[in-house]
C-alpha cells in the first residue's frame, strides 16, 4: 500500500459570529516543507499544529491555512474618539476642509483606531482542533486514493519489465551463438592457421566476460522486491527509489554487455519503462 504526496483537505466550522475554514494542500517534496497561514490570534498554537501535521503527513510540500470570515458584528476595533477629535482640530489650522474631509484624514493617523487584542476561547479552539483533524483525514484519504492509482501503474510497468527481461533471456542463447559465429568468421577471414583448442579457450573467456546471467537474476530479484515493497503496510517512496536505482544498474550492465542489436533494443525499452517508474516515484510518500 502506498500513499501519494499529492492531496487536498478542507473542513469548515460555523460559529455564532464567524465561519472558520481550514485548508490543506500537499505536493511532492524530498522532506516536509510546511507553510502555515493563520490569523494572529491563533499564532500561539502554531507549534502544536506543525507537530500534528509533521506526525500525520510525514513528507511533502504542505500549505496549511486558517481563514476566518465574520458573519456577525464582532468587531474588536474601536475609534479612539479623543485622539481623532484632536487630529481634526489641528487639521483645521492647516487645511480648509469640511468636517467629513477632516474626519477622513484624521482616522488615517496613528492611534486613531484602537484594536482590542482577542484572547483564544478554549472551547472554540477545541472545536477548531477537531476540524483541523478532519481536514488532515480528508487529505490523507485523498493521498491514499492517488496512491492506489500509482500502485496500479507501477504493477503494470513492472510486468512490462518482466516480459522484456524474459525476452532478453530467450534471446541470450542466440546472442552467444552469434558471438561465436562472428569470431569464427573473423578468424577464417585471416586465412591463417590457428590452434583450435586455443581458439575455444579464448572464445570461452570472451563469452564469460559478456555473460549476463548474474544481471538477469539480480534484476528479477529487484523486480520481486519492488512488488513486495509495494504490498507492504508502510508507504516508503525513498525505499522504492533505491530499488529502482538498483534495477537501473542491472539494465545498464545488460545493455553494455549484450553486444547484440536486438537485445539492446529491448534494453532501450526497459530503460524507458524504468524512467517512467522513477518519475512517478517522486510523488510517492
Amino acid at each position: 500500500m502506498i500513499y501519494s504526496m499529492t492531496g487536498y483537505g478542507k473542513s469548515v466550522l460555523q460559529l455564532p459570529t464567524k465561519k472558520i475554514t481550514i485548508e490543506l494542500k500537499s505536493l511532492n517534496s524530498k522532506n516536509l516543507d510546511l507553510n502555515a497561514r493563520m490569523p494572529s490570534i491563533y499564532r500561539e498554537k502554531e507549534l502544536g499544529i506543525r507537530k500534528l501535521l509533521a506526525d500525520q503527513l510525514v513528507r511533502g510540500k504542505v500549505d496549511f491555512s486558517i481563514y476566518v470570515e465574520a458573519t456577525a458584528d464582532d468587531s474588536s476595533t474601536q475609534i479612539n474618539t479623543p485622539v481623532v477629535k484632536q487630529y481634526m482640530q489641528q487639521l483645521k489650522q492647516v487645511v480648509d476642509a469640511n468636517e467629513v474631509e477632516l474626519l477622513k484624514m484624521a482616522v488615517r493617523f496613528p492611534d486613531a483606531l484602537n484594536t482590542v487584542r482577542e484572547e483564544i476561547d478554549e472551547d472554540e479552539w477545541k472545536a477548531i482542533q477537531t476540524e483541523i483533524n478532519n481536514a488532515v483525514n480528508d487529505l490523507v484519504k485523498h493521498r491514499l486514493d492517488e496512491g492506489e492509482a500509482l500502485e496500479q501503474d507501477f504493477n503494470q510497468r513492472i510486468k512490462t519489465l518482466e516480459n522484456l527481461l524474459n525476452q532478453v533471456a530467450e534471446m541470450d542463447p542466440e546472442r552467444v551463438e552469434g558471438v561465436r559465429e562472428r569470431l569464427q568468421k573473423g578468424i577464417e577471414e585471416l586465412r591463417e592457421k590457428y590452434d583450435e583448442n586455443r581458439f575455444e579457450q579464448e572464445l570461452v573467456y570472451y563469452i564469460e566476460k559478456f555473460d549476463i546471467t548474474e544481471e538477469k537474476v539480480r534484476l528479477q530479484n529487484h523486480l520481486n522486491y519492488f512488488v513486495e515493497s509495494l504490498n507492504s503496510k508502510d508507504s516508503n517512496g525513498k525505499k522504492l527509489g533505491f530499488i529502482s536505482q538498483e534495477m537501473g544498474r542491472e539494465i545498464n550492465t545488460i545493455g553494455s554487455k549484450s553486444n547484440y542489436a536486438p537485445m539492446q533494443q529491448l534494453v532501450v525499452q526497459m530503460k524507458d519503462e524504468l524512467e517512467k517508474i522513477k518519475e512517478q516515484l517522486l510523488n510517492v510518500l
